[in-house]
């Protein structure tokens, strides 16, 4: 088990996010705001957490839809996954956007996203002239087939 220190910034509700089962790999965050959010259709919105956290080096925290909210009203997180670096000790927010067809609304203390921990393997890169062959070469965007 991974150490994460979290700080709460203005946070509403007295529970940290925790597994809600044993299976789980996402730990659920919360709309930490003060009042109702009215999300229409093609709209985006950042919208606080009240968390920060330090997690240690060549981890990352990546954001990821909820996918009950993702299938029953197209709510989505906009830059899925989105990141927090190991060295980043700001307030984790979530940008939210409406793929679906009516307003939605995100009420304070809502389960809006979740959060996975994921090892980080850096690279070396190395210019060179000229790269292996390989079967594909440079085919892409459906190269391979339907």
């Amino acid at each position: 088990m991974v150490k994460i220190l979290v700080k709460k910034i203005n946070y509403k509700n007295k529970d940290l996010p925790k597994y809600e089962t044993v299976g789980s790999s996402g730990l659920d965050l919360i709309a930490n705001i003060d009042k109702d959010i009215i999300l229409k259709p093609n709209e985006r919105v950042l919208v606080p957490t009240g968390l920060a956290v330090a997690i240690p080096e060549n981890y990352e925290i990546q954001v990821r839809p909820r996918s009950g909210l993702a299938a029953k009203n197209g709510i989505s997180v906009l830059n899925t996954p989105g990141t927090v670096d190991a060295d980043y000790r700001g307030e984790i927010k979530v940008i939210l956007v409406n793929l679906g067809l009516e307003n939605f609304k995100i009420e304070p203390g809502q389960r809006i996203a979740q959060m996975v921990l994921c090892p980080v393997i850096k690279a070396e890169l190395v210019e060179v002239d000229t790269l292996p062959e390989s079967v594909r070469g440079s085919g892409g965007f459906g190269s391979t087939g339907k």
